[in-house]
């Protein structure tokens, strides 16, 4: 005689368990340490006191930087009269050195992001004989400083006849070999191979797509590149130094820096608030990129973190 077990009888039980019974999630916690909060001040002051010197400075006469405490204002301020006499010392010529250094910085920005776009996204979308050598050669590049160049690129604009002319401070700053690696690590994933293979099957040629699609994606790395390239030739100093003679095309570093020289030196043309007029000039300088970059920071911080994740 066969016995036949039911399935009911031979289940093992499952034990049910109630979202009551349920061990809740912990939410993750912020944790606190006080030497880092401490430590992080420490920098924020490191970056942030010599602007708040700067500040103060510029509200001084040339006496008071010397007679009153530097970390506060003395007794009569005097911003406004210091910014009216930086502009009218030398008959203006500090609002041409504004306006020239606005120039060579917003031209040679704009240039560098276009011409680094280009090339960043040859390199990313397209292969080609020597591809690895050439941008080998690019990563070589960033490892050399500027100024080891600055004879060379002096002798060559020499013999071009382009010495002494803005042309000499632009040009050098339209090639930027890390603003050319930037954008093709950008490329790689922000511009998909896909939407490019889309496009040359509806007829679009190459120079097109890369015009109507692969500038609109490449926007925010656009932004990073402009943002550096423009910084770095705002504060450029030994090139326009060595390639401008006149002093009407001076940008604002080597324009300050001959007012300085001046006013340590008592040469022609000095004031006794020729420092006060430096510090103040330099407190002005500073302002278009603090403007800039509180107005493209968020274009600069996607532009740094999009093309560092693979999808």
């Amino acid at each position: 005689m066969t016995t036949v077990t039911s399935a009911a009888s031979t289940a093992v039980p499952v034990k049910r368990v109630d979202a009551g019974d349920r061990a809740p999630r912990r939410s993750p916690t912020r944790r606190r340490s006080t030497p880092l909060t401490i430590a992080m001040l420490a920098v924020l002051a490191y970056f942030l006191l010599p602007l708040f010197w700067l500040l103060i400075a510029s509200t001084k006469s040339t006496q008071d930087l010397f007679n009153s405490f530097g970390l506060w204002f003395s007794h009569a301020p005097q911003l406004l009269s210091n910014i009216k006499a930086t502009f009218t010392q030398d008959d203006g010529v500090f609002g041409r050195w504004l306006l020239n250094t606005v120039l060579y910085a917003g031209a040679s920005a704009l240039g560098a992001a276009l011409l680094a776009a280009a090339a960043g996204y040859g390199f990313a979308k397209y292969r080609f004989r020597g591809h690895g050598a050439a941008f080998n050669l690019v990563l070589g590049a960033i490892m050399i400083p500027t100024t080891a160049l600055a004879i060379p690129t002096y002798l060559l604009f020499a013999k071009a006849g382009l010495v002494n002319t803005p042309w000499a401070v632009i040009l050098p700053s339209l090639i930027s070999p890390f603003g050319l690696y930037l954008m093709r690590i950008y490329a790689e994933d922000a511009v998909p191979d896909s939407l490019i293979e889309a496009a040359r099957m509806d007829g679009a040629g190459e120079f097109r797509i890369f015009c109507t699609i692969g500038l609109r994606l490449l926007a925010p790395g656009l932004v990073t590149v402009v943002l550096f390239t423009l910084v770095a030739t705002w504060n450029n100093y030994f090139l326009p130094l060595i390639m401008l003679n006149d002093p009407s095309l001076y940008p604002i570093t080597v324009g300050l820096s001959s007012w300085a020289a001046q006013a340590q030196n008592g040469g022609a043309g000095a004031s006794s608030d020729m420092l006060a007029l430096v510090v103040t000039g330099s407190l002005i300088s500073i302002i278009p990129l603090v403007l800039a970059f509180l107005l493209l920071q968020r274009y600069w911080q996607s532009g740094l973190a999009t093309g560092g994740v693979k999808q």
